[in-house]
């Protein structure tokens, strides 16, 4: 890759890890979406995007536990189930038109969950054992199949279901993709992929912006303001991909 486009890729991905580390996500989503504007073959994409994750879900992890945001009991129920699946996930590669329509739908998904409702429920209630053991599994084999974390997934789920306000969601999601996260680039590596070279040269582009993007969500920024943002990032690549599909 030319020396100028990776100028540009690293610039799009910090963009990318600033905004999304803000909320408690770690990018995948949109690391996937950048890479394929740049056309970037979808099995580098996949790998590619899950180590930035492990970085940026790292240190938004810290950033929100050490503001008070996480809630153990919230998140264990999720993560036990979704580990194991998400390293089957991450081991089966997806045909290409699939793997676009897939990841595009769960984009333009989320950034209408995002613009529809930024607002944190009222009250909130952690769900029932048996529930939050279904949908982690659930959640984590998606995160495996798409190379993201699954905290795209989850975030809105919390919300949706007030199971969660933005804040303890923020939190929990950010380690509920630090651990998928892991385990879907080993279940990726595990079926003969290397570690995708072009990832060692965007890790320090994505710790700056996960850094400042989680300082500030965790202590300084409102939640809405920083979820409509997402919701603009998420609805373009999401539609690219969607598009590139439909008219190919």
């Amino acid at each position: 890759m030319p020396q100028d486009v990776l100028l540009w890729l690293a610039l799009a991905l910090f963009v990318v890890a600033l905004l999304y580390s803000s909320v408690g996500h770690a990018g995948a989503s949109g690391y996937l979406a950048v890479m394929s504007l740049f056309g970037i073959a979808p099995d580098v994409m996949k790998p590619t995007a899950l180590a930035l994750n492990i970085l940026v879900a790292t240190i938004g992890s810290v950033q929100f536990a050490r503001a008070g945001h996480f809630r153990w009991r919230l998140f264990w129920p999720f993560a036990l189930p979704a580990v194991p699946l998400a390293f089957v996930g991450g081991a089966i590669t997806l045909p290409a038109t699939a793997f676009r329509l897939l990841v595009g739908a769960v984009l333009v998904f989320s950034a209408i969950r995002f613009v529809l409702d930024p607002r944190d429920p009222a009250e909130t209630e952690p769900p029932g054992l048996p529930v939050a053991l279904g949908s982690g599994g659930a959640l984590g084999l998606l995160a495996g199949l798409t190379g993201t974390g699954g905290g795209i997934f989850l975030t809105p789920l919390l919300l949706l279901m007030r199971w969660a306000n933005a804040k303890h969601a923020a939190a929990v999601s950010a380690l509920f993709i630090l651990v998928n996260s892991s385990a879907g680039l080993l279940g990726n590596l595990s079926r003969g992929g290397a570690f995708p070279k072009p990832a060692l040269a965007l890790l320090g582009a994505v710790a700056l912006g996960g850094a400042m993007g989680s300082y500030f969500g965790s202590q300084r920024l409102p939640g809405p303001a920083i979820k409509r943002l997402l919701a603009l990032v998420l609805l373009i690549g999401g539609g690219k991909l969607v598009w590139d599909v439909l008219v190919s």
